[in-house]
């Protein structure tokens, strides 16, 4: 059986640290309110000058150290973001040049927010299945500090920046590899969380920008709520899909979004919480690169192991939403 497998990992952090006492030096609230809410204690913030490019190439090309490959081998590359250095061309094609990487190989963006990883990755699972592709980049990627409003204290706490990546090769087997995804997406949820800003709908002008249309808005009490719900059925349609219980589950790396929706899902699914690979309290919520940072962190730290049943599950604006369970 061919399948695609994860060869390598990596990914890519600011220096930059910002902690919960720090915001409430700008906005009224507090570590202790972030924390109890969200179970974030701190986030990173990309430096003034570098760009989503850089992050992401970073990430990329360890990716590809860590799978002992050449980055120049690589014959295509998916980026799943909302936040590229420019609204065209996509990101993707810049991550490519930066890579070093010459010739035909495709380079494209994926936009699906926080479920844009999950859904780069079930594109090149396809892809080298079909043996179209042998060795896929898939890249998470997003710059969300200059997506936010940091006088809102109900989104500035949330989000961070970062990127992550992984390798996908042909593999024959079922030892290792992508055992299946599922994407789903609901378009009456596009008022939860948007940028209503900057689009065909509201194009940029000095009232736009005035207004703050171009930065993050959120709902949070109807996003928490369909986040807990269709994570969780992603993740038991996943489970269901391959024949698993819970109980074959070795990790669960998730979407990093809010330690609250995590739990939640944890009692739906009947997943103890200790499966759950976390990170939220370090990171934030850092949207589509936030399970490939938790996934090359968990490897890294070697908790993830070759062989390990490890669960993936989603949410992002949309409402879009995915699952995978992957042979790691």
């Amino acid at each position: 059986m061919l399948r695609a497998r994860i060869a390598g990992t990596g990914r890519a952090t600011p220096d930059k640290v910002l902690t919960n006492d720090d915001l409430s030096k700008m906005v009224a609230t507090s570590d202790e309110w972030i924390n109890e809410r969200t179970g974030i204690r701190e986030r990173r913030i990309l430096e003034e000058g570098r760009t989503t490019s850089d992050l992401a190439s970073l990430a990329g090309r360890r990716a590809c150290e860590t799978a002992e490959i050449d980055p120049r081998e690589v014959d295509c590359i998916i980026v799943a973001t909302i936040s590229p250095d420019m609204p065209m061309p996509a990101v993707a094609v810049t991550v490519q040049q930066k890579l070093g990487i010459t010739g035909q190989c495709p380079a494209f963006d994926v936009s699906a927010a926080c479920a844009g990883f999950i859904y780069g990755m079930s594109i090149a699972d396809s892809f080298v299945k079909c043996g179209r592709y042998k060795r896929v980049l898939v890249i998470g990627v997003e710059i969300l500090s200059r997506l936010v409003d940091w006088t809102d204290r109900n989104t500035c706490v949330l989000f961070g920046d970062g990127a992550g990546a992984a390798l996908l090769v042909p593999h024959e087997g079922e030892d290792r590899g992508i055992l299946s995804t599922h994407l789903f997406a609901d378009g009456s949820g596009v008022p939860y969380l948007n940028i209503p800003g900057g689009g065909s709908a509201e194009p940029t002008t000095l009232k736009t920008v005035e207004a703050k249309r171009h930065l993050v808005k959120m709902q949070g009490k109807p996003v928490f709520t369909h986040a807990v719900k269709n994570i969780s059925a992603a993740a038991k349609t996943a489970l269901e899909a391959n024949g698993k219980t819970p109980a074959d589950v070795d990790w669960v790396v998730a979407h990093q979004a809010n330690l609250r929706i995590l739990e939640g899902v944890a009692e739906r699914c009947g997943l103890p919480i200790e499966k759950f690979y976390l990170n939220i309290h370090k990171y934030g919520n850092t949207s589509s690169a936030s399970i490939p940072i938790a996934l090359d962190e968990a490897a890294r730290e070697g908790k993830v192991k070759p062989g390990d049943l490890v669960l993936m599950a989603a949410l992002g604006a949309g409402l879009s939403w995915g699952s995978a369970l992957v042979r790691f």
